[in-house]
């Protein structure tokens, strides 16, 4: 017989968007169930492992522990992951495909290595914290194919320096291809090896939408403070997209912004469209309007004309990599972004989960690799027509036999850097300010 917890937690579950209105009412009733409630038979959408309303911090095998209210990213008003393991079919990995978004929302299968690797270079998936969850599902689809071979360990470390090899900026791709490598070594048989690929998948998806969802909630302060201080809504520009469609859930950048709205703090968000692939405009504005968070789209040099005119109260941007010193490699432009904001004595602030952080590199303007990509990313750009009436086009926008340079990345120093916002909390984009933080990654 189902017992009161578990009937309580499906209910909820059932009325979520009615509970998404009565914030305050729910966090007050879910701090007052703290006993362990089963998972089994309150799923409700294949992308999601576990009910968004719980913590998916495991406390037993098989069940969860209520903690607080979460709300999950929402497409169309159902909760989402970007990546997900298949329950179904053992060798299904599944991800939102965004080179289609915002004009079609499509689901991609992922079957195989290679799969995942051409997801990963063909931006399928996007964003530090994604490309490493991509990776990780894709050393549990290599595990698998490295069990028809006769020798596994070769096997599977040919495979794992193939997925390093697709993106050279983003440090989650190697920090997750490795953590996968050590857990599969580790065990003896192959059976044990596929599994604790699957596991160690599953485990960096989890860590990952956790890690943004407490950057969210450090960050959230600091929205709250300006908010405070002038009784205005707070007006938030962010380059690329740091969103939940970068990362498994919640999002870096946006994170801090989606937790502010949810707790009724008013916010608006200036979205760069950022040139050239155009993740600001297609990306960030789509997921920013799904959640219902206020925002506005804007060419890429409008930023630091809002900033003079007082039009910005807070930078926040994302990473793909940031040096245990301070400095950050973003999306190409966020530099300049970080230049207009300093002039204008605005806030510059970074968030990251601790896995974007590089622990061996010290110089970042000299020692990260900038990913080059192809040109026709610069000379061609893709739409719908304005009356919708037929499918997604590609058009050439550059004259003719010009050539086209198309740097993804660069960096931005460390003194430029306000803040960086960590799942453990917000430190000095310093040295000694990350190792307040990660005191162990010092030792």
């Amino acid at each position: 017989m189902e017992d009161m917890d578990s009937r309580l937690v499906r209910e909820l579950f059932d009325f979520r968007k009615t509970i998404r209105t009565a914030t305050f009412f729910m966090d007050r009733l879910l701090d007052c169930l703290e006993s362990p409630v089963p998972v089994s038979g309150i799923r409700k959408n294949p992308s999601y492992p576990c009910n968004p309303w719980l913590n998916s911090e495991p406390r037993e095998a098989g069940r969860l522990r209520i903690t607080r209210y979460i709300p999950a990213m929402l497409v169309d008003g159902k909760p989402y992951r970007t990546i997900w393991l298949s329950d179904s079919e053992p060798r299904l990995v599944q991800i939102i495909d965004q080179r289609k978004l915002p004009f079609a929302f499509k689901i991609a299968d992922l079957r195989a290595t290679d799969d995942a690797a051409r997801a990963i270079v063909e931006m399928q998936v996007r964003g530090a914290g994604l490309i490493g969850a991509t990776a990780a599902a894709g050393m549990y689809l290599a595990a698998i194919e490295a069990t028809a071979e006769t020798d596994f360990e070769a096997a599977i470390q040919k495979r794992a320096e193939f997925l390093c090899e697709q993106r050279p900026t983003a440090v989650n791709l190697r920090w997750a291809v490795e953590r996968s490598l050590a857990a599969i070594l580790e065990c003896e048989t192959n059976e044990e090896k596929v599994t604790a690929a699957r596991a160690m998948a599953q485990t960096v998806a989890d860590e990952d939408a956790d890690f943004c969802r407490r950057i969210g909630q450090h960050g959230m302060e600091l929205i709250r403070e300006i908010h405070n201080r002038t009784g205005k809504p707070v007006n938030v520009l962010t380059h690329c997209n740091a969103g939940w469609l970068a990362f498994v859930d919640y999002g870096s950048a946006t994170a801090p912004i989606y937790a502010a709205h949810d707790a009724g703090i008013p916010v608006h968000v200036w979205v760069d469209e950022t040139r050239p692939r155009n993740q600001g405009a297609r990306l960030t504005a789509w997921e920013l309007g799904q959640h219902g968070v206020p925002h506005t789209v804007v060419a890429d040099n409008v930023g630091g004309h809002l900033m003079q005119q007082g039009m910005v109260d807070l930078v926040i941007t994302g990473t793909d990599r940031t040096t245990f010193t301070g400095d950050v490699a973003n999306k190409i432009g966020t530099y300049l972004k970080a230049l207009a904001a300093d002039d204008n004595g605005i806030p510059f602030c970074v968030a990251l989960p601790s896995s974007t952080f590089d622990w061996e590199i010290r110089d970042g303007v000299n020692g990260i690799p900038i990913e080059q990509r192809g040109g026709d990313e610069v000379t061609v750009m893709s739409g719908v027509p304005v009356d919708r009436s037929g499918p997604e086009q590609e058009f050439q926008i550059v004259a003719e036999g010009s050539p086209a340079a198309n740097f993804a990345f660069d960096v931005t120093p460390s003194r430029l850097v306000s803040k960086l916002i960590t799942e453990r909390g917000i430190c000095d984009a310093s040295e000694d300010g990350v190792h307040g933080l990660f005191p162990e990654k010092f030792s």
